[in-house]
Order: structure tokens, then C-alpha cells, then sequence
């Protein structure tokens, strides 16, 4: 709306240079995805480029005029990441799951997407396992997102039962019978904890890195949008 002011945390996806001195962000708030202009922020005494550093929690304030962009009126740094800039291969995944995150929103608009890419950037500036995070993100978006992932009945519609071992059929988004599959009642109840449970939490579970190769090998045939 014309004329309005917003207060929100903001999470930078892209930055774009504009003009001689400007900035385009593109930012995911609890509230969506947006577009906003960072005016003379690429100048040296700007008091907004130090709160619209990528990989970090922002609180931006925002004024919505006439033009197409809202404007950024004042950003301070709540969480900065800081560990994913020395780690290439953290750093790397990070930027994976902030695209990723980028286009399904772009697409869909889902408040809990905020959610899930700061819990994930969270856990990865702390040393968490790249897999396990990546598994857990994208387990998440794919519900979010509103696809159908079947974690308890299998590909015959009958119910996954106790000590029976399973493969993932990525096109059913369903486990499959397999008396040779890798995919065991750990798994499963690991896979249904991703899509109850706080990432942090399941960080905390027994195991949990040892199973995270085969369920990230389960996750990665999510969200093929």
C-alpha cells in the first residue's frame, strides 16, 4: 500500500547493483518474498550496507510509496552467519538452499519458508552436518510447498511396517518394499521427525549423521519445481 511503513527480519537472498550508487534486494520476510530499493547503499558512508550482508538475520524497515520498489529506511544486523565465510563447502550449501528457497517462492508464497531458511543457516554457521540440513530444508519446502510425501503407507498403499526394509521411489514420493533397501525403520522415523520437529532438535538425535546420507539422497528427488 502507497505511503505505508513496514518493520520486518529479512533474509538476503540476491543483491543487484542499480544505478551508480543504488541497490536492488531481494529479501524472504515472514511476510514473503519482495523486492526493495537500497538507495545509495554502495556509497562509503551508507548506514544501511552493513545490515544487508548476505548470509545474515536483518531487521529492515521499509516505506512503501508510489514507485514499483518499496525503500529500505534502516537495516540492523540481528545474526550474521559469519562462520559460512571461511567454510567454502558450508558457504556453497548455504548459497544452494538460499536460491532454491529464492525460486519456490517465486512461485509459491508459504510465511513458514522464512522459517525453515534461517533455521537451516543457524545450524550450519554452528558446524552442523551438511547433509542433515540439507535433508531436513528440503524435506520441508517440499511439504511447504504442497507436495504429497507418503511416509506412511508404501507404494501398494499398505502400511510401512516394523523391521521391513524399503527404497525411495522419488516419483511415487513413497517407499517401496525391498528386502535389500537401505531404508529402515530409523529412517523412517527420522524422515517423520524432519516434518515435526525444530531443526536444532533434530541436530540432537542419536544417529541422526549416520542415516543423513541416505535420507539427503531421499530429499534431493524433493522439489523438482
Amino acid at each position: 500500500m502507497a505511503g505505508s511503513d513496514i518493520k520486518t527480519k529479512a533474509v538476503v537472498l540476491r543483491r543487484t547493483n542499480y544505478g551508480e550508487a543504488d541497490r536492488i534486494i531481494n529479501i524472504l520476510t515472514p511476510e514473503g518474498k519482495m523486492a526493495v530499493m537500497a538507495k545509495g547503499v554502495r556509497k562509503e558512508k551508507s548506514k544501511l550496507a552493513g545490515g544487508i550482508e548476505m548470509f545474515s538475520l536483518t531487521q529492515i524497515n521499509l516505506h512503501q510509496g508510489k514507485g514499483k520498489f518499496a525503500v529500505l529506511t534502516g537495516a540492523k544486523t540481528e545474526e550474521f552467519y559469519q562462520n559460512l565465510l571461511s567454510d567454502f563447502e558450508r558457504m556453497e550449501v548455504a548459497a544452494g538452499l538460499l536460491k532454491k528457497i529464492s525460486k519456490v517462492s517465486e512461485m509459491i508464497d508459504n510465511p513458514e519458508f522464512f522459517s525453515i531458511i534461517v533455521q537451516a543457516l543457524r545450524v550450519l554457521n554452528k558446524g552442523g552436518n551438511t547433509a542433515l540440513v540439507q535433508a531436513w530444508f528440503y524435506f520441508n519446502l517440499a511439504v511447504l510447498s504442497g507436495e504429497q510425501v507418503n511416509l506412511y503407507k508404501d507404494t501398494n498403499g499398505k502400511d510401512l511396517k516394523q523391521g521391513k526394509r524399503y527404497t525411495w521411489d522419488g516419483t511415487e514420493k513413497a517407499l517401496r518394499p525391498d528386502t535389500a533397501g537401505k531404508i529402515s525403520t530409523d529412517e523412517i522415523k527420522m524422515m517423520r521427525l524432519f516434518l515435526n520437529a525444530e531443526l536444532s532438535l533434530v541436530m540432537r538425535v542419536k544417529q541422526a549423521e549416520e542415516m543423513a546420507g541416505e535420507l539427503f539422497y531421499v530429499a534431493k528427488t524433493l522439489n523438482q519445481m
